[in-house]
């Protein structure tokens, strides 16, 4: 009787053992938005390709009135990397070897070595290889990085978000969106609505208009810049008469982009106040509603004349990212397109 409870014991213990190893508890990823630790040797990091990388990193975030660095970076040897740096957000890891790749690649895992993490690994055949692919697919290793954080936002924005915003969304557009839970204060009018956090430090602000599509022409820079500065001249004037919101031409970027699947314009740049000293950066999604053949605009712009703006218009970049058009199949994250590496037993025992 006592060897069979014996048994039983053993058993029990055994089974709980591999229950927790399968489901571990991980502590919650460290570090701030944009923060990236890159692993690798000194040596490495010094020479060319870690050069390259550096420099991609190094990068300033586009559309911005003064330069700002994209990401805030950060370098550790392997042998260093111990447990209190596994716990780090943003991993870069480097893995070259020649016998086993025959070309760069890049690879991401979620949750490696703890909650809300993400490893970007580089495999890689030689150094000189590795270096060129950073190169030739900078935008591509930023725009990772990048869409890496705003699905983290996005994810924040689900459970606590702007109930102003996403109620005029809906009643004015028939539309879904969630933006910052501070944008509180607003103002409406045709096809139009503004919501604002409406604070004299770093002023968050989101719009949202519409207009007929008429085809591929709609698209073209000069055509969404023109309609951008009439609708913002009627609903957003200045403080005294022949002040209006207008695009500063100076700096524009329009670029097709992917939404949910389907295709959006996104425009980047400065806007002033004219006949003011206002001004700052702003970026826009323009979308079609196929149900309704109106292009649907939604932008985010801030007015922070001393503080850095990299964080605010990234707030309201992802927010952008949100936006549910009429009868559309809503996705909670922006793709990446970086292969995803599923975790397996090894890792989890790391």
């Amino acid at each position: 009787m006592k060897a069979s409870k014996t048994i039983l014991g053993l058993a029990l213990l055994l089974c709980m053992a591999s229950s927790c190893q399968k489901g571990m508890i991980y502590p919650m990823a460290s570090g701030r938005p944009y923060e990236v630790l890159v692993i690798i040797d000194n040596k490495l990091w010094e020479a060319p390709a870690g050069r390259a990388l550096f420099d991609v990193l190094d990068t300033d975030v586009p559309g911005l009135p003064q330069s700002e660095r994209s990401f805030r970076i950060s370098q550790a040897e392997p042998r260093r990397f111990d447990q209190a740096l596994r716990i780090f957000r943003n991993l870069i890891m480097i893995n070259i070897d020649p016998k086993q790749f025959t070309q760069t690649r890049l690879k991401f895992m979620r949750d490696k070595y703890a909650k809300d993490q993400i490893v970007l690994t580089f495999n890689s055949p030689s150094e000189e290889d590795l270096r060129q692919y950073c190169v030739d697919h900078r935008q591509d290793i930023v725009d990772f990085l990048t869409k890496t954080e705003m699905n983290r936002l996005i994810k924040q924005l689900e459970k606590k978000h702007s109930k102003v915003t996403n109620d005029l969304a809906w009643q004015k557009f028939a539309c879904r969106m969630f933006a910052p839970d501070e944008l509180k204060s607003y103002k409406t009018g045709e096809n139009f609505f503004w919501t604002s956090n409406n604070t004299a430090s770093g002023l968050e602000n989101i719009c949202m208009y519409s207009y007929e599509y008429e085809g591929p022409q709609t698209f073209t820079k000069e055509y969404v810049l023109n309609k951008r500065d009439s609708v913002m001249r009627e609903n957003l004037p200045g403080e005294r008469e022949g002040m209006y919101m207008q695009t500063d031409t100076l700096y524009t970027d329009v670029k097709p982009i992917v939404v949910h699947g389907d295709y959006a314009l996104e425009i980047r740049g400065l806007w002033i106040m004219r006949n003011d000293g206002m001004g700052g950066p702003f970026v826009s999604h323009s979308r079609v509603d196929k149900e309704s053949n109106r292009v649907v605009v939604v932008e985010g712009f801030v007015y922070a004349p001393e503080k850095m703006k990299r964080g605010l218009m990234r707030r309201l970049e992802g927010s952008l990212y949100t936006l549910q058009l009429p009868e559309e199949q809503y996705s909670l994250e922006i793709e990446t397109g970086v292969d995803e590496e599923k975790k397996t037993e090894t890792d989890t025992k790391q």
